[in-house]
């Protein structure tokens, strides 16, 4: 009798899992779009699959197999006076591992991004993200990032690019107190696009959070700065 009480139990846990999970998911997805109607963006719930391929130079995109973006906003990103086209939304890859006695386990990691355009392509490539345990690991081996004047800013941000001189023309003084006092997300600059991440998923009401934030980044770029880029066009 025992048993089946306690696999009875088990199964009522995973039903009421199930509908928890299903009407948190349906609250998100409600949430989203009322964010989109709210800006005159779209929404689409549905999956996408070819994302990973049209974004393909950000290596979270890349990451396991099972990939696809869903909950996907699109939208626009006001940069150096040009309207650039956004996406924002969710995305999911999958791992497995395996244990001693062979069995194998999947794993679903979900994350939030924000993805725009930006109006100068031949913009150099760039990351820049709270520096972590392994940045300074990486330090004392030698694989060392960009420094900065600002001991405190070297020593919070990680910052890298193949171009130093870009790298500090953006990254200047006022771009470091702003980054400071926000503990910005993840930035990468990439072939023509800027990419925003922070580990896992953002809840509905941070995605217009971070389009503000990124939004306040570029607005911090020097005239030099945008009038060099102009001119690489």
């Amino acid at each position: 009798m025992l048993p089946f009480i306690i696999i009875a139990a088990v199964l009522v846990l995973i039903v009421v899992g199930a509908i928890f999970s299903h009407r948190a998911a349906q609250a998100r997805r409600d949430a989203l779009s009322a964010i989109a109607a709210e800006r005159g963006w779209t929404f689409v719930a549905d999956r996408d699959r070819d994302h990973d391929d049209h974004f393909r130079q950000f290596r979270n995109f890349r990451q396991g197999n099972g990939r696809y973006a869903y909950n996907s906003l699109f939208g626009s990103l006001e940069v150096d006076g040009q309207s650039c086209a956004l996406k924002a939304g969710d995305f999911h890859y999958q791992t497995q591992s395996t244990n001693s006695k062979g069995r194998t386990t999947t794993h679903h990691h979900h994350f939030s991004y924000l993805l725009a355009d930006l109006p100068h392509p031949e913009v150099p490539n760039m990351t820049i993200r709270p520096e972590g345990m392994f940045d300074k690991i990486g330090a004392f081996f030698g694989f060392d990032d960009i420094d900065f004047e600002s001991v405190e800013f070297s020593n919070k941000f990680h910052v890298s690019g193949a171009d130093k001189r870009f790298a500090y023309d953006v990254v200047h003084p006022r771009m470091m107190e702003f980054l400071l006092a926000t503990r910005g997300p993840t930035l990468a600059i990439c072939q023509g696009h800027v990419l925003v991440t922070q580990s896992g998923k953002w809840k509905p009401e941070e995605f217009p959070h971070y389009v503000e934030w990124l939004t306040m980044f570029f607005d911090r770029w020097p005239q030099h700065v945008l009038a060099d880029l102009k001119s690489r066009a």
